[in-house]
């Protein structure tokens, strides 16, 4: 591994918290249609998941190929529910921790 999957591994984290702006955006009340859409929290949303897609097309420019690319965007799937239970008070039940377990140890077995 090389610091490149580093960078795309920030870069997947990144999407999170681009993703909990959006859902704060999506969940407050809104005067109009066209409101719900262009309010602060999820224009910032969306331009923090273009610089984390502009990071990934940088990183795979830079050697590290589009298979390993989607395989560490599977981190995502451990970051959301973290990060949902640290803002939003989401829980995390025994269940999805058992899937974040199975989904990262198949990403672990990928890089063996």
């Amino acid at each position: 591994m090389s610091i490149w999957h580093a960078v795309v591994a920030g870069s997947v984290l990144l999407a999170a918290f681009a993703q909990m702006l959006l859902k704060k955006g999506a969940s407050l009340p809104h005067r109009s249609f066209i409101a719900e859409y262009l309010n602060p929290w999820v224009i910032s949303g969306y331009f923090i998941m273009l610089a984390s897609m502009v990071i990934d097309v940088w990183a795979i420019s830079r050697g590290v190929q589009v298979k390993e690319v989607s395989t560490i965007e599977s981190f995502s799937y451990l970051f959301v529910p973290v990060l949902g239970c640290i803002f939003f008070k989401e829980t995390i039940t025994p269940r999805k921790m058992l899937s974040i377990a199975l989904i990262l140890s198949g990403v672990i077995i990928f890089f063996l």
